[in-house]
């Protein structure tokens, strides 16, 4: 089992657990002896992540939610408090992204995509707030994303999700750092998830993207899920209000490619 970073013994909600980011979090967590409850809107795949973290040895729970309706959320709070016994830390992990061409903006998805990328955090950090502010030590973490710093037309309303969730993070970091509950936000660059491969299917375009990276290399989701538990840990103790950007140096170089190097 990994070395504990200095780590709560209390329960963890991961949302979007089911797969990529949420699910690496789940398993990064459970291996140094958090409980964690999977949420998903992919029940199936919550279960097998929650299994997953059982086999490290923790408490896991399982359930199909989803965080776009605010009764689901609110109804699965006090069955998931039992099941792990406490809640000390949020990973808000859930996401979705849609494109809008030839539109400037995607009209008929722009409310979906809010609701699960950015409403979604401020109600689960409200649902648990109480419990959180009772048990020393707790942090949430949102799964932002370079386009929580930067601009891309070709998905204006996760851009703006995203966006929205660092500003969130840092009124949550306001308002409860003298309750003692930390939030920061994480902000991937290009990570191998089920969420842009299926981008990548074109030949040649995941070596063109990885071009753009000044480490050449898509990120894989256990990489972004150290982060997190470390933001998790009594090790970030005075980290809030961040924004910690893992994008490989993407927009510490404005996107820019170097000349061929001789």
């Amino acid at each position: 089992m990994t070395e504990r970073l200095g780590s709560p013994s209390t329960g963890v909600v991961v949302t979007g657990g089911a797969s990529g980011i949420g699910r690496a979090c789940a398993v990064a967590l459970a291996e140094v002896g958090r409980p964690v409850a999977i949420w998903d809107l992919d029940g199936d795949g919550a279960a097998a992540t929650a299994q997953q973290c059982a086999e490290l040895g923790v408490k896991s729970h399982a359930a199909a939610v989803d965080v776009s309706e605010r009764d689901r959320i609110e109804n699965e709070a006090e069955p998931t408090l039992t099941a792990l016994g406490s809640v000390g830390g949020i990973v808000h992990a859930a996401g979705m992204a849609r494109r809008a061409f030839p539109a400037v903006m995607d009209v008929d998805t722009w409310d979906v995509v809010l609701e699960v990328n950015l409403r979604a955090h401020g109600l689960i950090v409200s649902v648990f707030v109480e419990e959180l502010q009772r048990n020393p030590g707790s942090a949430v973490v949102g799964i932002a994303s370079i386009e929580g710093l930067i601009g891309h037309g070709a998905v204006p309303s996760y851009t703006a999700s995203k966006h929205g969730l660092i500003g969130l993070t840092r009124a949550f970091a306001h308002r409860l750092g003298r309750s003692g509950v930390r939030a920061n936000a994480v902000c991937p660059g290009y990570i191998a998830t089920p969420m842009l491969l299926p981008t990548l299917t074109e030949p040649g375009s995941r070596e063109r993207l990885e071009q753009t990276v000044p480490m050449g290399r898509l990120a894989e989701p256990e990489e972004v899920a150290r982060v997190v538990r470390f933001l998790l840990s009594d090790e970030a103790s005075y980290v809030t209000g961040a924004a910690i950007v893992v994008d490989g140096g993407v927009t510490a170089a404005g996107g820019q490619q170097l000349p061929e190097l001789t």
